[in-house]
């Protein structure tokens, strides 16, 4: 009793190990949640517990489909709960990423049992006597590793760069979980009836029927797992498709956002050129009695044109010296140090948007300020140990929650506002960089790395 109980607490095992393969490569991508390694091996360390005795269930119940289904089932729920625990994301994301790594699991096991039942129909093992159980698993963990790669590389890596927090096609998504449950439900079925029928041993059979009917269930079942895995793959290509219409739209927000900034400017500067010309007349009129408060006067009505920033890159050079106008206008206090010549790698377009992103959030967040003293942006763009580092950081009143790594917006417009810092994430994503976000005492900081040696 106790061997056949060590059994199937290894068939748990096996399972869970050959998941949690496949869970580590769909979330790769993830934000993970504050002390992830503790959340990682306690959640861990809970998920075998529950294994051990479901071994217990397994061998009353597991005799029958509907028992073995249950039983994979409860041990898919519990290891996609701990994926929650251990990761910042929503629930759909955890569940898509979950999804995807059981087909991929079940398609590698199907996969083997596919060339196992062929090699069992050509009586490929009847030799291998005393070391049946050994070469077995040789056999089979070889299988899995070439049988994975293979899944990675057609499959998974495709995802990788777009399975991150973001609105999921739930048709999609309820669509491939569904399909994922039929494959489920068949692969029970087949596999307890089949065991039934085997001879001397699982899926060995004396009638060439029988063999042609388990190929054809395991081929299903292989089929099933890849539909499952191309439709996250169509999920995710139609959500991107979606952020890049979402991103022409919000382009043109940001279109009729800068012109509004520019208008404002230009008005800033034929206010001052007017006051110039009035100062001016004034003094000619005085002849050579000009007073000193009116030269002073003066200085400071075309000390504007001083705030031209100049970094090393013309683009940012003349985003950052309309944004220093801007702020002069308002109030605030723009201070930056940035080599731009270090920005080279990013396109026009995408460094437009990226610093402008960054700078209107910050405006955003200090013009709500009534006092002067803190409606204070500072900027920093430099080059250390091999990386290219982006800080921001700004004053700001009331509070800020965070999901999925992001500020989440207070105003009422969500749908262009929010999409402002998804887009830097975007695109901070999309040349291999990092991004994080938080607030300390008031203060909202985000920083940006990015690898100068790639």
């Amino acid at each position: 009793m106790a061997e056949v109980q060590g059994i199937y607490q290894k068939i748990m095992l096996e399972f869970l190990f050959e998941l949690y393969v496949f869970y580590a490569l769909t979330t790769r991508r993830l934000n993970r949640a504050p002390r992830f390694w503790l959340r990682a091996l306690g959640g861990l360390a809970a998920v075998l517990a529950l294994a051990w005795g479901m071994a217990f269930c397994y061998r009353s119940a597991g005799g029958t489909a509907l028992g073995r289904i249950a039983v994979y089932v409860f041990l898919f729920a519990a290891a996609t709960a701990h994926l929650r625990l251990c990761f910042d994301e929503t629930f759909p994301t955890v569940l898509f990423c979950a999804s995807a790594a059981y087909a991929a699991q079940n398609l590698c096991y199907k996969l083997y049992l596919v060339v196992w039942c062929g090699g069992e129909a050509l009586r490929w093992y009847d030799g291998w006597g005393a070391r049946f159980e050994l070469y077995y698993y040789l056999m089979y963990y070889a299988f899995f590793v070439l049988a994975a790669a293979a899944v990675y590389f057609l499959f998974i890596r495709g995802l990788l760069r777009h399975i991150s927090r973001g609105e999921l096609d739930y048709q999609m998504l309820a669509v491939a979980i569904l399909a994922l449950g039929i494959t489920v439900v068949l692969c029970s079925v087949e596999d307890i009836y089949f065991s039934h029928l085997s001879v001397g041993r699982e899926n060995r059979f004396e009638l060439w029927d029988y063999y042609v009917l388990r190929q054809a269930g395991n081929l299903f079942s292989v089929l099933g797992c890849a539909v499952v895995l191309m439709l996250t793959s169509r999920t995710v290509e139609r959500r991107e498709l979606r952020q890049e219409l979402e991103y022409l739209q919000h382009a043109v927000h940001q279109s009729e956002r800068q012109y509004e900034i520019s208008r404002d400017t230009i008005d800033l500067i034929n206010v001052k050129c007017h006051d110039i010309r009035y100062k001016l007349g004034a003094l000619a009129a005085q002849g050579e009695h000009m007073r000193p408060e009116a030269v002073a006067d003066l200085q400071e009505s075309i000390s504007i044109y001083d705030a031209k920033v100049e970094t090393g890159n013309q683009l940012l050079d003349v985003l950052l010296t309309e944004k220093s106008l801007y702020c002069e206008q308002n109030g605030i206090t723009f201070s930056c140090m940035a080599d731009g010549k270090q920005l080279a790698f990013l396109a026009d377009g995408d460094l437009y948007c990226l610093f402008g992103n960054i700078i209107d959030n910050a405006l955003e967040a200090v013009k709500a300020i009534q006092e002067e003293q803190r409606r204070v942006i500072n900027l920093v763009v430099k080059a250390r140990g091999g990386m290219l580092v982006i800080q921001s950081d700004n004053y700001f009143d009331g509070e800020r929650a965070f999901a999925g790594g992001l500020p989440v917006t207070t105003k009422a417009d969500k749908h262009y506002h929010g999409f402002g810092m998804r887009s830097i994430k975007m695109i901070v994503h999309k040349y291999g960089g990092e991004l994080t976000a938080q607030v300390e005492e008031g203060i909202f900081h985000l920083n940006i790395l990015f690898s100068l040696g790639e």
